[in-house]
C-alpha cells in the first residue's frame, strides 16, 4: 500500500513531468502566443455582446461568434489595418531614403550650432541614428507582415473561445489554486486591465496622433504623417508623452526661422494636445482601471522587444496580469484573516457570471 510520503513524491514527480511537457509545448507554440493573447483580449471585450445575443436574442453560438468576428473587422481591425498600412508605407519610404527623417535633424543641429555654438549631434551620433533608423524600419517591415499573418490565428482562437463561452472561466476556477472569491477578484481585475490597455491606451494614441497631424500639416513639417505616428506612439510614454516629438519639432521651426509656425505649434502642443491629454485621461480614469506609469514603461520596453509593434498593448497587459496574480497571492496567503473578510464584502460575486458550480467543493 502506498504511504503518505510515497504519495507526495509521486505527486511532485507527476507535476514535474507535466511542467516539462508544458514548457516544451509553450516553447513550440511561442510564435502563436501573441495571437492567443490577442484572442483572450478580444474575448474579454466581446463577451458581454456574445451573452446578450445567445441569451436575449436566442442566437446560435456559432452564428453569434461569426457576427461578432465580422463586426470586429469594421470597428477594430479596419482602423488598425489603416494605421498599420500608413506605418508600413512610411517605413518603406524611410527604408529607401533614410535622409527623409535625418534631414530635419541635421538642419536642427546646424541651426543650433550656428546660433548658439552648440553641437547637439556629432557625425558619429548621426551615423548611429541612421543605423538605428534603418534597423528599426527593417524590424517594423518584418513585424508588420507577422502582425497581419497572426490575425488568422487570433480569429481561429477567438471563434472557439466565443463558441465555448464560459469554458475559459471554468478552467480558471478549476485549475487556479485559489478560493473562488479570489478567482472572482482575478476576473474583475483582468477585465478592467484588459479594457484599459486594449481600449484606453490605443484611443489616447489615435486622438493625439490626429491632433498632431493637423498641426504638422498646418506648419508644413516635412513627413507630417510619420511624425504624427511617432507622436501617437509617444503618447503612451508616461510624463514626457507627446512632448517628446512636438517640442523638438517646435525648436526645429524656430531654428529654420519659421517663428510664426513655431509659436503656433508650441501653443497647439501646450493647449490643444496638453489639455486633451488631461481631459482624455481624466475621463478614462473614471471608467477604466488605472495603469501605473512604471507598468506602462516596463511593459513598452518588454513588449516592443519580444512582440514588436503589438507589444505596445500586450507588454503592459502581461505585466498587469502578473501584478494581479501577485496581489491575489498576497491576499490569499499573506493577508490577515480580518482583511480578507473586508475584501470579500467588496467583491461582486456575480462578476464573472460563471455557469458552473465550484468543482472544488465536490472534490
Amino acid at each position: 500500500m502506498e504511504t503518505n510520503q510515497e504519495h507526495k513524491i509521486n505527486k511532485y514527480l507527476f507535476l514535474g513531468i507535466i511542467g516539462i511537457f508544458a514548457i516544451a509545448l509553450l516553447y513550440s507554440l511561442l510564435e502563436f502566443f501573441t495571437a492567443f493573447l490577442g484572442a483572450i483580449m478580444f474575448y474579454v471585450l466581446s463577451k458581454p455582446l456574445m451573452e446578450y445575443l445567445i441569451k436575449k436574442r436566442n442566437w446560435k453560438k456559432s452564428f453569434a461568434a461569426s457576427c461578432i468576428i465580422l463586426l470586429s473587422f469594421f470597428i477594430i481591425i479596419i482602423p488598425m489595418v489603416f494605421v498599420g498600412s500608413l506605418l508600413y508605407g512610411e517605413a518603406a519610404k524611410l527604408a529607401t531614403n533614410p535622409d527623409t527623417i535625418l534631414q530635419p535633424i541635421k538642419e536642427l543641429n546646424a541651426g543650433l550650432q550656428g546660433k548658439f555654438n552648440i553641437n547637439v549631434l556629432s557625425g558619429e551620433t548621426l551615423t548611429s541614428i541612421q543605423d538605428f533608423t534603418t534597423k528599426s524600419v527593417s524590424t517594423i517591415l518584418n513585424g508588420s507582415l507577422n502582425f497581419f499573418s497572426s490575425f488568422i490565428m487570433l480569429y481561429f482562437f477567438l471563434y472557439f473561445l466565443l463558441v465555448n463561452i464560459n469554458r475559459l472561466e471554468a478552467a480558471i476556477v478549476f485549475y487556479l489554486p485559489f478560493k473562488r472569491t479570489m478567482v472572482e477578484l482575478f476576473g474583475k481585475e483582468l477585465v478592467a486591465q484588459t479594457i484599459s490597455n486594449s481600449i484606453g491606451i490605443p484611443l489616447i494614441g489615435v486622438i493625439h496622433g490626429i491632433l498632431a497631424y493637423i498641426a504638422y500639416i498646418i506648419v508644413g513639417l516635412p513627413e507630417a504623417g510619420f511624425w504624427a505616428l511617432l507622436t501617437g506612439f509617444a503618447s503612451v510614454i508616461p510624463i514626457v508623452g507627446t512632448g517628446l516629438i512636438w517640442i523638438p519639432a517646435t525648436i526645429y521651426l524656430f531654428v529654420i526661422k519659421e517663428n510664426g509656425h513655431g509659436i503656433f505649434l508650441l501653443a497647439w502642443g501646450l493647449i490643444v494636445i496638453g489639455l486633451s491629454d488631461n481631459l482624455i485621461r481624466f475621463t478614462l480614469a473614471k471608467k477604466m482601471a488605472d495603469v501605473h506609469p512604471v507598468v506602462t514603461v516596463l511593459g513598452l520596453i518588454m513588449g516592443l522587444k519580444y512582440f514588436g509593434i503589438t507589444g505596445l498593448i500586450f507588454g503592459p497587459l502581461i505585466i498587469s496580469y502578473f501584478i494581479i496574480l501577485l496581489k491575489i497571492y498576497y491576499t490569499e496567503y499573506q493577508k490577515p484573516a480580518s482583511e480578507k473578510k473586508k475584501l470579500k464584502k467588496t467583491l461582486n460575486s456575480n462578476y464573472f457570471n460563471f455557469s458552473i458550480t465550484n468543482k472544488r467543493k465536490k472534490a
